[in-house]
């Protein structure tokens, strides 16, 4: 069954695009969630729907604009996004969670004008907001995986100061850590991983990539490194999973991806839950025998 899966071309161009954002977006989604910038992926994607729905309304309205992919608008509107969101932390110093809901409030009020513009919704628009398993061109698996390396090299290179910025800012910025570029560096990644992210995953569920598989690999993570590998080995379980069955069932690859990380997260839960009621049950047994 899974060899007779393979034998297109573009569901082989989603499954690598799929391994790819398994990796990368829990990756960031690591980062994001120790430093309790969980809804900043749902500003963000929000902004890239804005730009899709751009592109789409320009395409419709002019016609040599017609080949225009519109994930090249999807990754310039979050990239501009994520620049004016940093800029805004910094004018709200004393608030800076401010900026999230003012920049998804604005990709949002941008999105609902150009999707009326272009007369509603229309299959194009219905993959990107909830995924595709047959979306994914071969010039997307293309600027995917470049994107992809580019994020991949950054955190590599910038993984200490990401580190420290994320635990402790105060002794990062006092150790010579240039923060505000590393900051921005940061936000300009998770842009592109949700740009990337939105034709498997779809722009309103691409956060839930980015947080679940991180929010059940903490529950067994015993440090940063162990939750970032948990949390790659969930985001892939999902994707492949998510990919296989939305195939064979004929379903939103999205919904899929984010139920089955649902299911891991709440089996994380269940299992650590038990395991600390056992260690409870052993230590009182201990003390009853040693009594």
């Amino acid at each position: 069954m899974i060899a007779n899966l393979f034998e297109y071309d573009f569901i082989r161009n989603t499954f690598i695009v799929g391994i790819v954002i398994g990796i990368v977006a829990p990756l960031l989604g690591s980062f994001i969630v120790v430093r309790r910038l969980s809804l900043m992926a749902d500003a963000l994607s929000h902004v890239s729907l804005a730009g899709i729905a751009v592109s789409l309304y320009l395409s419709k309205m002019y016609i040599p604009l017609v080949a225009l992919n519109p994930l090249y608008l999807g990754f310039g509107f979050a990239v501009g996004g994520s620049l004016l969101m940093e800029k805004l932390r910094n004018v709200y110093k004393q608030f800076q969670e401010l900026a999230i809901p003012i920049i998804m409030s604005a990709g949002m009020g941008f999105s609902v004008i150009f999707i009326s513009l272009a007369n509603g919704f229309n299959t194009d628009l219905f993959s990107y907001l909830f995924g595709s398993v047959s979306a994914v061109s071969r010039s997307d698996m293309w600027t995917i995986l470049a994107t992809a390396f580019v994020v991949l090299l950054t955190v590599f290179f910038l993984y200490k100061e990401l580190f420290l910025l994320s635990f402790d800012e105060e002794y990062a910025k006092a150790s010579g850590i240039p923060a505000k570029v590393v900051d921005v560096i940061f936000m300009l990644l998770v842009a592109l991983v949700i740009a990337s992210s939105m034709r498997i995953v779809g722009i309103l569920l691409v956060s839930s990539l980015m947080t679940l598989p991180v929010a059940a690999a903490i529950r067994i993570a015993k440090g940063f490194k162990q939750t970032i590998g948990y949390s790659i080995l969930f985001g892939e379980i999902a994707v492949l999973g998510g990919l296989i069955s939305a195939f064979y069932l004929d379903l939103a690859p999205g919904g899929s991806i984010v139920i089955i990380s649902v299911i891991i997260l709440v089996t994380t839960i269940t299992v650590q839950k038990i395991k600390q009621k056992l260690a409870i049950a052993e230590r009182s047994e201990s003390n009853v025998s040693n009594s």
